[in-house]
C-alpha cells in the first residue's frame, strides 16, 4: 500500500469517505461475498451432475479466463475513482445505467437472499432442542407416505428382501421433506395463493435484518470487524463437518461419486455452459458489490493480488463443500441402501430437506445441525452485508453532500427497512414460489448482458490503452499481458457464449411437480428486463442532455470522460489528471476528495459544485 518513492508524505486516505482498516478486512470482506450458499448448495450438484471430477477441467479453464480477469476489472475500476457502481460511470458517463441496473439486481438478490438466511435462523433456533423435529413421523403434519430413515415401521421392514426395501425408499416423503414442505413453509398450491403470512419466518426475517443493519451501522467501519469472523468460521464449521463425515459408512462412496471422471461429458457443451455460468455467478461479478467493496481501498492498493487470492479461495471453498456435503450424503444412502443420486439434491432441497434428514442419522444430531446452520446463517449475512454496502453506497456517493454523508446511517436503517418489508410476501404460504422466481430470473441473463456492456464500455470506448495506463498509474504496473488480452477478447467472447447458453438451454421454471403459470413467468421476465432496461433509458437521457448540434456531437460528449473522472483525492491526480491551478486549493481538496478538481473551467471555478458526486456533471450544472 506504500506511497510511491518520493511521496512519503502522502496520507492515502480518504478523509470524507473512509477506508478499511486494513488490507486484511478488504480481502475477508471480498471472501465472504464471493463465498455464498451457492457455493454450498449448488456447486456440489453441478460437479456430480456434470462428469464428477472432469467438471472440474472446464470449471478451473473458465476462472482463468473469464472469472479473475473481470474479478480484476471490477476491483481496479472502484479502487481507482474510490466510487460506488454509480460513481465510477464518470468515466463514460453514458453508461451510467449499467450502474443502476447493478443496483437494481443487488436490490433484488437483496430482497430474497435474507429470506433465505431467515430460514437458515428458524431451522438454528429449532435444532436447540434434544431431538430434532425432523427425525420421525409422529408429528401432527405428517402423512400416512411418511417414512423416516429412524422410524420403527421402516426398520421393522428389515426383515424385507432388497427390491421391496428400495421401491418402498423411492416412494416414500421423508419427514424432513414434510416439515419443511408442510410445517416451515405449510406450502400453498399455487403462486397466485399467497394464504397466512407465516409469522415465525417473519420473526427470523426482522432478527436477520436487524444483525445486517448493526454490523452495516458505522459502514464498512464496522463490517470490516464483523468479517474477522463472518468470513472465517464457516471454514471451522465445514473442517468439523467433513472430519465428521469421512468417519461415516459409505462416506467414500458419496465422494467417489462426486469425484469420479466421467471423460466423455467434456465433450458435451452444457457442461462448460454450466461451468461458466458457475464462476460468473458465483465470484458476484456485476452485482456492484465488486467495485463497491474497492472503493474503500487505498489508492495504491494491489487489487491485482487481491483478484488472484479471493478468486481461487471462492472456488476452492466451492470444491472443498462438495467434500463435506457428500460425505454425508454417501453414508445416508448406505444407510438407506440407495445410490447416492437418489439422495442428491441442490439449492433449498438440499439445505433444508437432504442434509438435515441425514443430520438425523448421527449421534448427538441436534449440535451438527445447529452447526451447519450456523454456516448457512454465515455465509449468508457475508454476501448480504455487500449487498446492502452497494446500494447505500451508490445513494450516498449519488448525492454526495456533507448532510447526506454524516447520516449514512440512517441511509442504511431505510434501506434495511424497505428491505424487510419488501421480504414479507416471501414469508408467505406461496413466499418460495416468488423466491425462487426471483433466483431464477431477476439475477440470470442481465448480469451476463451488464457485464458485457461493462467491458465494452471500459475497453473501447473509454479505452484500452487509457484503462491501462490508469492500472499503472495506480499499481505501479501494466495489467499483466493475459489480463489485456482476455479484457479486450475472451472474457466478452466468453460472457457472449454465457449468454448464448442460457437463452438455448432456457426451461420455463419448475418447483418439484408444480409448474409455474404463464403470468408468474411474465413477471420474473419483466424483473431481469428492469435492470437491464436502464442502460438505454439513461443512455438516451444522456445523450439528449448532452451539448452538440449533431447526433454524432452529442455521442461523443455523452461517452466522454466527464471532468471529473480520475483518483479522487488531489494527491493522487498526476498526469493527465494534474490540476490546472496552484497547489494551494489541493489541501481543501484533500479534505473534500468527493469533490475531485472540477476547476479545470471557469464556469466551475466561479460556482463551486458542492458534494456534487456525479450525478451533475460540470456540463450538465451549466445546463
Amino acid at each position: 500500500n506504500g506511497a510511491v518513492p518520493g511521496e512519503r508524505s502522502k496520507q492515502d486516505k480518504s478523509v470524507k469517505r473512509g477506508n478499511w482498516g486494513n488490507q486484511i478486512e478488504f480481502v475477508l470482506t471480498s471472501v465472504g461475498y464471493a463465498v455464498g450458499l451457492g457455493n454450498v448448495w449448488r456447486f456440489p450438484y453441478l460437479c456430480y451432475r456434470n462428469g464428477g471430477g472432469a467438471f472440474m477441467f472446464p470449471y478451473f479453464i473458465m476462472l482463468v479466463f473469464c472469472g479473475i480477469p473481470l474479478f480484476f476489472m471490477e476491483l481496479s475500476f472502484g479502487q481507482f475513482a474510490s466510487q460506488g457502481c454509480l460513481g465510477v460511470w464518470r468515466v463514460s458517463p453514458m453508461f451510467k445505467g449499467v450502474g443502476y441496473g447493478m443496483m437494481v439486481v443487488s436490490t433484488y438478490i437483496g430482497i430474497y437472499y435474507n429470506v433465505v438466511i431467515c430460514i437458515a435462523f428458524y431451522y438454528f433456533f429449532v435444532s436447540m432442542t434434544r431431538v430434532l423435529p425432523w427425525t420421525y413421523c409422529s408429528n401432527p403434519w405428517n402423512t400416512p407416505d411418511c417414512a423416516g430413515v429412524l422410524d420403527r415401521n421402516l426398520s421393522s421392514r428389515a426383515a424385507l428382501n432388497l427390491t421391496q426395501l428400495l421401491n418402498t425408499t423411492q416412494k416414500r416423503t421423508s419427514p424432513s421433506e414434510e416439515y419443511w414442505r408442510r410445517y416451515v413453509l405449510d406450502l400453498s398450491d399455487d403462486i397466485g395463493n399467497l394464504g397466512e403470512v407465516r409469522l415465525p419466518l417473519l420473526g427470523c426475517l426482522g432478527v436477520s435484518w436487524v444483525v445486517v443493519f448493526l454490523c452495516l451501522i458505522k459502514g464498512v467501519k464496522s463490517s470490516g470487524k464483523v468479517v474477522y469472523f463472518t468470513a472465517t468460521f464457516p471454514y471451522v464449521v465445514l473442517t468439523i463437518l467433513f472430519v465428521r463425515g469421512i468417519t461415516l459408512d459409505g462416506a467414500l462412496t458419496g465422494i467417489m461419486y462426486y469425484l469420479t471422471p466421467q471423460w466423455d461429458k467434456i465433450l458435451n457443451a452444457k457442461v462448460w455452459g454450466d461451468a461458466a455460468s458457475q464462476i460468473f455467478y458465483s465470484l458476484g461479478c456485476a452485482w456492484g458489490g465488486l467495485i463497491t467493496m474497492a472503493s474503500y481501498n487505498k489508492f495504491h492498493n494491489n487489487c491485482y493480488r487481491d483478484s488472484i487470492i479471493i478468486s481461487i479461495t471462492n472456488c476452492a471453498t466451492s470444491v472443498y463443500a462438495g467434500f463435506v456435503i457428500f460425505s454425508i450424503l454417501g453414508f445416508m444412502a448406505n444407510h438407506l441402501g440407495v445410490d447416492v443420486s437418489k439422495v442428491a439434491d441442490h439449492g433449498p432441497g438440499l439445505a433444508f430437506v437432504a442434509y438435515p434428514e441425514a443430520l438425523t442419522l448421527l449421534p448427538i444430531s441436534p449440535l451438527w445441525s445447529i452447526l451447519f446452520f450456523f454456516m448457512l446463517i454465515l455465509l449468508g449475512l457475508g454476501t448480504q452485508f455487500c449487498l446492502l454496502e452497494t446500494l447505500v453506497t451508490a445513494i450516498v456517493d449519488e448525492v454526495g453532500n456533507e448532510w447526506i454523508i454524516r447520516r449514512k446511517t440512517f441511509v442504511t436503517l431505510g434501506v434495511a427497512v424497505v428491505g424487510f418489508l419488501l421480504g414479507v410476501p416471501l414469508t408467505t404460504q406461496a413466499g418460495i414460489y416468488w423466491l425462487l422466481l426471483m433466483d431464477n430470473y431477476a439475477a440470470s441473463f442481465s448480469l451476463v448482458i451488464i457485464s458485457c456492456i461493462m467491458c465494452v464500455a471500459i475497453m473501447y470506448i473509454y479505452g484500452y490503452r487509457n484503462y491501462f495506463k490508469d492500472i499503472e498509474m495506480m499499481l505501479g504496473f501494466p495489467p499483466p499481458f493475459f489480463f489485456q488480452i482476455c479484457w479486450r477478447f475472451i472474457s466478452p467472447a466468453i460472457i457472449f457464449f454465457i449468454l448464448v447458453f442460457t437463452v438455448i438451454q432456457y426451461r420455463p421454471i419448475s418447483y418439484n411437480e408444480y409448474v409455474y403459470p404463464t403470468w408468474a413467468i411474465s413477471i420474473g421476465f419483466l424483473m431481469a428486463l428492469s435492470s437491464v432496461i436502464c442502460i438505454p433509458i439513461y443512455a438516451i437521457y444522456k445523450v439528449c442532455r448532452s451539448e452538440g448540434d449533431t447526433l454524432l456531437e452529442r455521442l461523443k460528449n455523452a461517452t466522454k470522460a466527464s471532468k471529473d473522472w480520475g483518483p479522487a483525492l488531489a494527491e493522487h491526480r498526476s498526469g493527465r489528471y494534474a490540476p490546472a491551478f496552484s497547489p494551494s486549493t489541493e489541501s481543501h481538496l484533500e479534505v473534500q476528495p468527493l469533490q475531485p478538481e472540477k476547476g479545470q473551467s471557469e464556469e466551475a471555478a466561479a460556482s463551486p459544485m458542492q458534494g456534487s458526486n456525479g450525478s451533475a456533471h460540470s456540463q450538465d450544472s451549466r445546463l
